[in-house]
């Protein structure tokens, strides 16, 4: 080797390199060695992928371990632990021509010698797939031939698994630079620093299943150029789930990039969120499953409208909806009752549908937004697990009894999982005080951000949730209205009873609204009305004020943004029977 005298080392990165150092058209610019890729001239070592039949599922692909011995997996199904025992390879190559004329003496040493160089525990856990898929297996490429007859080399073999046979269809052999694979996957730098270093270990045997085939050779192919070739949304799911067994996490990010910049269907986004990736993995594709769960949550918005189409949708679609905030409905009580339905109907086995429920479902319900009726129904609901709900409804009502600006902390503290987070519901949720005595009567408070008050312009309607007084359902709305004496829109409350029927009631009323500067509730209005089913009462002008002034940033009946309005209703007379 000639040795180099005199000036700077044109090796040290802080000296100057020559001139063809610094072209920039030469191959392999930017870290794209696309020209290396199966090239003899800048590859150290063979890959033999061995593309086996389908039929042989798991079994062939997993089952197969380096050195070509079978590995057992474990009674309870789990993956093997250890992937690759490269003790063996390095024997196996030394000695190969020894072990052929003594294959039963290798095999009781080989097994001593696994049982003795297992992994420990972090190693294995490294390796470790969580998914169904099968485990990559590499075998050095020895002629040696295993108690299953699969002969590692090229030569001519008469065993039942031979290339010859069903169970490997055909193989390729490609050219690899470990150094290019190594630096993109710690599975090959694991598999390249630990056992192949010997200057005559240049095959390596990998076995696919045959639908593998066309991924891997795209992975490959990613690996030295950082392109695919393909915009395929299937083959760039099949290239994702290749990415992850060989923990290629640029190429998994690069297809969660390409499949995010296709269109978006119901169906893929179904199929992205049923993907199998381990955790170690599951970061890559995280803009990908959230790109799905969004797609869902925008196209299932409207419960109401959608339900029997949601009722056929999966697990994984539904959770997806319920997780978002946007979800229209009619209150949080008719999300629970859907939940119910969706449940019952995908799960008619009871120990089951309570699983599902209790571990995947129940979490994205907003406990704290239902109504209190509904809170008792959900006690006794016989799907639920007995203790989880008493528990949740108990949070509930502990949040409903909060201040305003605690409830608000709650909702915006994001290790609560959206738990207090109030949607987009069609009736507004309520806080009601009811009483028995001297005469049955409620307090209820509605609240009502500037943002929706600035909605109702000009002639909207927004109403809340019902509530309950002497057995009769209630219920307040709020509206734009046109005056019509002074001309100009204003802001009206009303008041209407639910149910239509025979019966009457005569009710005590007075609304109220919190104003600036003492922040204390104000009575607008009071009155008696008699109220029979459909019947409402109220003022169309509440604040006596036209709309402008009401919206304007001076006013004085938003505090911190938030119009809070209380209205009580008192039933001082007994019902009688309409004469209507």
């Amino acid at each position: 080797m000639r040795e180099w005298r005199g000036g700077a080392d044109p090796l040290d990165n802080g000296t100057a390199a020559t001139e063809m150092d610094r072209d920039d058209s030469l191959p392999g610019g930017d870290n794209n060695f696309e020209f290396a890729f199966n090239s003899s001239n800048f590859s150290d070592r063979v890959l033999r992928i061995e593309v086996m039949a389908e039929t042989l599922g798991a079994g062939a692909g997993a089952g197969i371990g380096w050195g070509g011995h079978r590995k057992r997996r474990r009674n309870d199904g789990s993956k093997e632990e250890g992937r690759i025992n490269l003790e063996l390879v390095i024997l196996a190559d030394l000695f190969g021509d020894l072990l052929i004329h003594y294959a039963p003496e290798f095999a009781r040493y080989s097994s001593e010698l696994v049982s003795s160089c297992e992994p420990d525990t972090e190693e294995c856990a490294e390796y470790e797939n969580q998914d169904e898929e099968d485990d990559p297996m590499l075998e050095e490429s020895t002629p040696i031939t295993d108690q299953t007859g699969v002969c590692g080399d090229d030569s001519e073999s008469n065993d039942p698994l031979s290339l010859d046979s069903p169970c490997i269809l055909r193989v390729n052999s490609i050219y690899i630079s470990s150094a290019i694979l190594a630096a993109k996957s710690p599975f090959f730098y694991k598999l390249f620093s630990n056992g192949m270093k010997e200057s005559d270990q240049r095959h390596a045997t990998l076995r696919i299943n045959a639908s593998e085939e066309a991924a891997l050779m795209e992975l490959l192919s990613f690996m030295y150029s950082g392109k695919l070739s393909t915009t395929c949304p299937t083959l760039l799911l099949d290239v994702l789930m290749a990415a992850d067994k060989f923990e290629v996490v640029s190429c998994m990010h690069h297809c969660t990039q390409l499949l995010k910049s296709l269109p978006m269907t119901t169906e893929s986004a179904l199929l992205y969120l049923d993907l199998p990736f381990s955790v170690s993995m599951a970061s890559a594709v995280q803009p990908l499953t959230d790109a799905a769960k969004g797609h869902l949550a925008s196209s299932y918005k409207d419960i109401t409208k959608l339900q029997d189409v949601m009722m056929g949708l999966p697990l994984a679609g539904i959770e997806a909806i319920l997780s978002s905030n946007d979800l229209q409905a009619a209150s949080e009580d008719a999300i629970y009752e859907f939940v119910l339905k969706w449940a019952r109907a995908q799960y008619p086995v009871l120990e089951e549908r309570r699983e599902i429920l209790s571990s995947r479902l129940i979490r994205h319900i907003r406990f704290a937004h239902m109504t209190c009726r509904k809170l008792r129904k959900v006690l006794t609901c016989n799907d639920l697990d007995h203790e989880l709900a008493s528990k949740l409804v108990t949070e509930a009502l502990f949040f409903k009894a909060e201040a305003l600006h605690r409830q608000r902390a709650f909702s915006a503290d994001e290790s609560s999982h959206k738990r207090f987070t109030e949607r987009a519901y069609k009736y507004r949720p309520l806080k009601v005080v009811e009483f028995d005595r001297p005469h049955p009567q409620c307090i209820v408070y509605l609240d009502l951000k500037r943002e929706e008050c600035a909605n109702l312009f000009p002639s909207g309607r927004v109403y809340s949730q019902a509530f309950h007084l002497g057995g009769q359902g209630f219920f307040l709305s709020a509206h734009c209205n046109l005056d019509q004496q002074s001309l100009f829109h204003c802001f009206g409350l009303f008041l209407g009873m639910q149910e239509k029927g025979s019966i009457s009631f005569t009710v005590d009323y007075e609304f109220a609204a919190r104003t600036k500067p003492s922040g204390e509730f104000v009575s607008k209005y009071k009155g008696y009305y008699t109220f029979t089913g459909g019947k409402a009462v109220g003022y169309r002008n509440l604040f006596a004020t036209p709309w402008t002034s009401f919206m304007a940033e001076d006013s004085l009946f938003f505090i911190n943004g938030t119009l809070h309005l209380r209205a009580e209703l008192t039933i001082k007379q007994s019902q009688s029977p309409s004469l209507h």
